[in-house]
């Protein structure tokens, strides 16, 4: 049994468009008319580990995190693949800084998206709280 179905289709050129359900999701390696792959792949990453951060913030009794937001940045190495990840992290809360590390690294172990890339890919993450 299939856990995810999704249907790549490239007509020509780099552009290629995913059916995933009932979305379509247009990536192109140009950058013209969607996201590079390695910006998907970013985006996609840190949209898994804020849920993912929420949950670590529950797991230490912060029910409302309220407003997080992502800073993501990304180098890419001379064949145009990531060489590394880094996430600023603002937390709208007032969470101490132990609790805030400790949220951090919770939901590096339950975000998907951070277990399924090798080590040496994984985010470079810090966090802000107070920050909105």
């Amino acid at each position: 049994m299939t856990d995810i179905d999704i249907t790549s289709t490239s007509e020509e050129g780099f552009v290629t468009r995913s059916r995933i359900g009932d979305f379509e999701l247009t990536i192109d390696a140009t950058d013209q008319e969607g996201p590079n792959p390695n910006a998907t792949l970013v985006a996609d990453y840190a949209s898994c580990y804020i849920p993912a951060f929420r949950v670590g913030g529950q797991q230490r009794d912060y029910d409302d995190l309220g407003k997080i937001e992502i800073d993501a940045e990304a180098d890419l190495d001379d064949d145009d693949d990531l060489e590394a990840i880094r996430f600023h992290i603002k937390v709208e809360a007032d969470v101490p800084e132990d609790d805030l590390d400790d949220i951090v690294a919770r939901g590096e172990d339950i975000c998907h998206v951070h277990s399924a890339l090798r080590e040496e890919l994984r985010a470079d993450i810090t966090a802000e709280a107070n920050a909105f």
